[in-house]
């Protein structure tokens, strides 16, 4: 049987405990007058899951932007544009994801997809 994961605001607060009070993509502060989202790295359309190993927060801006951009090509647009992203905490969460789906098993839809996004951000 599947762990139960925690709810929305739960999980934003743990997402910012581990990574920081940072958007993944732009570097801004999402502590404070910005408020941060819920950005699901594996997009809920490509199978992935709503869980704490999925996601990074991000600006309302930035997550609006890359919309179901891939990781990897996100990563790449952030940087073209001078923005900070941070593709050590991408990667992390990546491989987050990866072990979590072998320990859980199911998510067949995000596998696929997961891998290639992988390889992508192993490459830069």
């Amino acid at each position: 049987m599947q762990a139960q994961q925690p709810g929305r605001a739960e999980r934003m607060r743990l997402i910012l405990t581990r990574d920081g009070p940072t958007c993944a993509w732009c570097g801004l502060d999402v502590s404070g007058r910005v408020p941060a989202t819920t950005d699901h790295l594996v997009p809920r359309v490509k199978g992935g899951p709503s869980w704490l190993e999925n996601e990074v927060a991000a600006c309302r801006r930035c997550n609006r932007l890359r919309g179901h951009t891939s990781p990897a090509d996100w990563l790449a647009e952030c940087l073209r544009r001078g923005w900070p992203a941070d593709a050590e905490r991408v990667s992390r969460v990546l491989l987050a994801l990866e072990s979590a789906i072998a320990e859980r098993g199911g998510q067949r839809r995000a596998r696929a997809y997961l891998d290639a996004q992988l390889r992508r951000v192993a490459k830069r």
